[in-house]
């Protein structure tokens, strides 16, 4: 082979490599994101798809009909990361200071057991759970701390737990990925240095485990707000998300345009969420 078309390969093999995913991510993540972005300018006709001509009305509707569930979904996920965060923290924190690397790998597994099982079937466990005959509420019963069933299910108390239990693990392992790094003889020369338990965390331990922690509510947060199913089974009436609204215009004959106008509304958070990573990548936090 000629030493020229040898160059030119090397030259561009990296970009010949990267050819397969970039038209991938081009062709089934970029272009629908555009189509919808699209249909949401389109003026709804009868049969609930979009026509000419362009309009912002869908817009000014998600935002004036449906701005409370907005917010609330926004706010049910950021409940549901700041719950993952508090329980996942001390976990990781537990499972990395093991010294036995089986211990570890155990826990680890622990951990991940859930995603063995299909997330719709642990949403029906849940329903049995904490419905009006189910587990939870005949243990207190029999305990004697309520006399009659309590309403638990269709609740946000039911959807928080549900969103919990199903997202948990997406915070617990990037936590552990940074702890990883961690040189926990850091500590120790904390607590020499007369610092307590508390600053050597807020000053040594948590710095050092910021990544982990970003990335982590950035894959809580994304999907939690974007959730339908969970909202559906576990919260009802009480648990409705901009995800149930967008599900519901894509319904029958819903309103295509509106549905669209709500996925991109939807998918500020995630572009914000990006840029955060992104941020931080540029200075060399990524985990």
């Amino acid at each position: 082979m000629p030493d020229a078309l040898k160059s030119q390969i090397k030259k561009y093999s990296g970009f010949l490599l990267a050819l397969p995913g970039t038209l991938w991510v081009l062709i089934f993540f970029i272009a629908p994101l555009f189509i919808i972005l699209g249909i949401s300018f389109l003026t709804r006709t009868s049969s609930g798809v979009g026509t000419l001509p362009l309009t912002l009305t869908h817009y000014e509707r998600s935002f004036s009909f449906f701005g409370h569930v907005i917010w609330r979904s926004v706010w049910i996920a950021f409940v549901t990361t700041l719950i993952c965060l508090v329980a996942s923290y001390p976990l990781a924190f537990y499972i990395r200071s093991r010294k036995s690397p089986f211990v570890q790998n155990f826990a680890l597994f622990l951990v991940m057991l859930p995603f063995w099982t299909n997330f719709l079937v642990r949403t029906y466990s849940w329903q049995a759970i904490l419905s009006r005959n189910g587990v939870l509420n005949g243990f207190l019963m029999n305990l004697g701390i309520v006399d009659e069933p309590l309403q638990m299910l269709n609740t946000e108390f039911a959807l928080l737990i549900g969103l919990t239990y199903g997202f948990l693990p997406y915070m617990t392992l990037p936590i552990y990925v940074s702890l990883r790094r961690f040189d926990f003889k850091m500590i120790e020369a904390s607590q020499d240095l007369g610092a307590n338990d508390w600053k050597t965390f807020w000053h040594v331990v948590l710095p050092m485990t910021i990544p982990g922690v970003v990335v982590g509510c950035i894959l809580v947060f994304v999907p939690a707000i974007g959730d339908f199913v969970v909202a559906n089974m576990m919260g009802g009436n009480r648990g409705l998300m901009i995800g149930n609204l967008v599900q519901n215009q894509y319904r029958g004959i819903g309103n295509m345009p509106l549905g669209s106008a709500l996925s991109v509304i939807l998918m500020i958070p995630v572009l914000i969420a990006i840029v955060i990573y992104a941020r931080m990548d540029e200075r060399g936090e990524n985990i």
